[in-house]
């Protein structure tokens, strides 16, 4: 999957930008606050049907205006092209669109143009609470498997009615109470076996990752642990139905799920250095970059913002030879502040890339 062409109107701090891109490497370089990161999330925005940075389009639209307009042109790995369109308007519905036809459920576009992208807030995965690695399972999974994300969505809202039943004055109806946990029950038990599969096979690739970017012999691992492993889900909501009640909100079930990150056997959240979180969580987007591959059947776009603060040069080397291998990865856009850090580099490496200049929102 490659994206050809980008167009913007009035996202973020960009007034309106026509990028034609390379194949392989890309670069927007600039000083920070310049727009780098927005067109990284513009792109996120026509895969994922929102921002990655902003919980509302409101608060995506370029100050003084009540619109904005993304169009992606793709080319997809048997060589036709295809077109995909957002727009958004203050008084109006968000507008997702390929090739002029709406999508009528946004969730019917997720894992059509695969995506992995790198943040510096990406060390919420490691540092942050659980929810955050969770998320990460549900955008990986989501992306390759439709009935996921279905299993998710429902999961979620019965979730969300037994909660309210917990919370309520009055002492819950016990057949009403089973009716959502049964359904948390059988989607969760979906939830779980997926979950399961995904560290599974991603665990040889972030192995594989981590051995190529870091020196020496340190080991990272991942472990997934569920409350699903004591059996089934069903048995322990009905018996917490007291404890859940006391506290207002259901302690059992796969919204409690945690995904362990190890480094040399102990968590890397503590016992980690900066340049040491930095190198998990890139050979992780990597080891996600290669299974979505293998999953969806074609290369998913690879986004790198900002990721080479806190790293050796050794490091960034290390990773930028692997992006660049066309056999295991496809285009990626990478972001950096020094034009002549990145360039000398990629120049050093000898990969063909194309460099753009980012300068209060403008785009050279």
């Amino acid at each position: 999957m490659q994206l050809e062409h980008l167009f913007l109107q009035d996202y973020r701090n960009i007034v309106q930008a026509d990028l034609d891109f390379s194949p392989g490497l890309n670069c927007f370089v600039g000083r920070n606050g310049m727009g780098k990161t927005n067109l990284l999330d513009a792109i996120f925005c026509l895969s994922f049907c929102k921002s990655s940075l902003a919980q509302t389009d409101a608060l995506v639209m370029r100050h003084g205006t009540e619109c904005f307009q993304l169009s992606g042109t793709y080319r997809l790995p048997d060589g036709n092209r295809t077109v995909i369109g957002c727009m958004s308007r203050a008084r109006g519905r968000k507008q997702i669109t390929r090739d002029r036809k709406e999508y009528q459920r946004f969730s019917d576009h997720i894992g059509y143009v695969p995506l992995v992208m790198m943040t510096p807030q990406d060390t919420d995965l490691i540092l942050g609470a659980s929810e955050q690695r969770r998320r990460f399972m549900d955008v990986v999974i989501s992306q390759y498997d439709r009935e996921y994300l279905n299993q998710l969505i429902r999961y979620n809202k019965a979730l969300a009615q037994r909660n309210s039943l917990l919370k309520a004055d009055v002492m819950p109806d016990p057949e009403m109470m089973l009716m959502w946990e049964q359904v948390m029950d059988q989607s969760g038990r979906v939830i779980f076996e997926k979950r399961s599969e995904l560290i599974e096979r991603i665990v040889p690739y972030f192995a594989e990752m981590y051995g190529s970017i870091a020196p020496g012999n340190e080991k990272a691992d991942l472990a997934y642990s569920s409350h699903c492993q004591r059996g089934p889900l069903l048995g322990q909501l009905v018996e917490g139905r007291a404890a859940d009640r006391a506290v207002g909100y259901t302690l059992h079930g796969i919204h409690k799920d945690e995904l362990e990150m190890k480094l040399d056997g102990y968590p890397v959240r503590k016992e980690g250095s900066q340049g040491q979180n930095k190198t998990f969580l890139t050979s992780l987007m990597l080891a996600q970059y290669r299974l979505l591959a293998d999953a969806c059947g074609r290369k998913p776009l690879l986004l790198l913002d900002d990721v080479f603060d806190r790293l050796d040069s050794v490091r960034v080397e290390r990773i930028l030879r692997l992006v660049q291998d066309s056999e295991r990865f496809g285009q990626v856009f990478i972001t950096d502040v020094d034009r002549n850090h990145i360039g000398g580099i990629l120049d050093s490496i000898g990969t063909p890339y194309r460099l753009f200049t980012v300068e209060n929102g403008s785009v050279i």
